[in-house]
Parts: structure tokens; C-alpha cells; sequence
């Protein structure tokens, strides 16, 4: 199983970007995919999951209203649109998925040991 994250960059406050994570090797339209973040000397957070049904987001709430999570299980590829970009939004994002099939098709995993495979992290820069 691979996932490759892309899309990471250096914008300035109110900025958008788009990360992609593309994912090979995964029964992807199975696996619930989240989005975590690591800001320098900081622990590694959740900061978006959407179920593999893809019925259900879930955002931690210093992102929420900004940041949207979307999967395309034809591309076996989620997104994370992040817009409105403030400094505080700098850290290493990462994207996980689940074991396929280990949680109901809605649910949504918060914490990082719930996710089996991951990807190597792609930068993202805010400048105010």
C-alpha cells in the first residue's frame, strides 16, 4: 500500500492550496482517509476524516468552515481543500487510511493509531 500526498506549498494568510493524496495497493472505496497534521514541536493531530462511504466529514474545529475533505473513489485519491490559510494552519500535512473494511461505512477514525497505512507528508507554509 502506498499513498503519496502532494500539493503542500508557501502561501500567505488567506490563501487556498489543495493537498491530494493518491493511493495505490488500497481497497481505497474501503478505507475510511484522514488528513493529520505536525506543526514544528508539536504532536501530529487530526485535523479532517471522511468515512469510505464518504457520507460523513468530520473536521477538528480550528479547521472547520475552512478546510473541506472529498475522496474520488474512481482516482482512489482524497483531497483536502483548505482555504482561508492562516499561519497557524503551518505543519507537515499527512494522509492516513484505514485497514479497508475495519470500521462501518460511516465512521470516521480521530486518533492516529486507528490508521494503518500512511503518507510521507507534504509541507504547508502560511505566511502572515
Amino acid at each position: 500500500v502506498q499513498l503519496q500526498a502532494s500539493g503542500g506549498g508557501m502561501v500567505q494568510a488567506g490563501d487556498s492550496l489543495r493537498l491530494s493524496c493518491e493511493t495505490s495497493g488500497l481497497l481505497f472505496r474501503r478505507s475510511a482517509m484522514g488528513w493529520f497534521r505536525q506543526a514544528p514541536g508539536q504532536e501530529r493531530e487530526f485535523a479532517a476524516g471522511i468515512s469510505w462511504s464518504g457520507d460523513n466529514t468530520f473536521y477538528v474545529d480550528s479547521v472547520k468552515g475552512r478546510f473541506t475533505i472529498s475522496r474520488d473513489n474512481v482516482k482512489n485519491t482524497v483531497f483536502l481543500q483548505m482555504n482561508s490559510l492562516k499561519p497557524e494552519d503551518t505543519a507537515v500535512y499527512y494522509c492516513a487510511a484505514e485497514r479497508p473494511l475495519s470500521s462501518s461505512s460511516t465512521y470516521i477514525g480521530k486518533n492516529s493509531d486507528e490508521y494503518d497505512y500512511w503518507g510521507q507528508g507534504t509541507q504547508v507554509t502560511v505566511s502572515s
